[in-house]
């Protein structure tokens, strides 16, 4: 099973980013999503940024994935 994580840009260089989520840093790829900047929350799976969010959308579904972990 996969799953796609809204997680934060926090560096962009070329098309590579870098994310942040809980304490987490990943580097991902940016190609299939044009004018992402620092500071905007994307989908990311399998590596790479699949969509753009805004912000409260974001932090709802963070929010909804934190309650998920306490049930388990």
């Amino acid at each position: 099973m996969c799953l796609a994580v809204p997680m934060k840009i926090i560096q962009i260089e070329d098309n590579r980013g870098i994310v942040h989520i809980g304490g987490v840093k990943r580097e991902i790829g940016l190609q299939l999503l044009k004018d992402v900047r620092v500071g905007d929350y994307v989908i990311v799976h399998a590596g790479f940024a699949i969509q753009r969010l805004d912000e409260a959308e974001a932090l709802e579904t963070l929010s909804l994935f934190a309650e998920m972990e306490k049930l388990a």
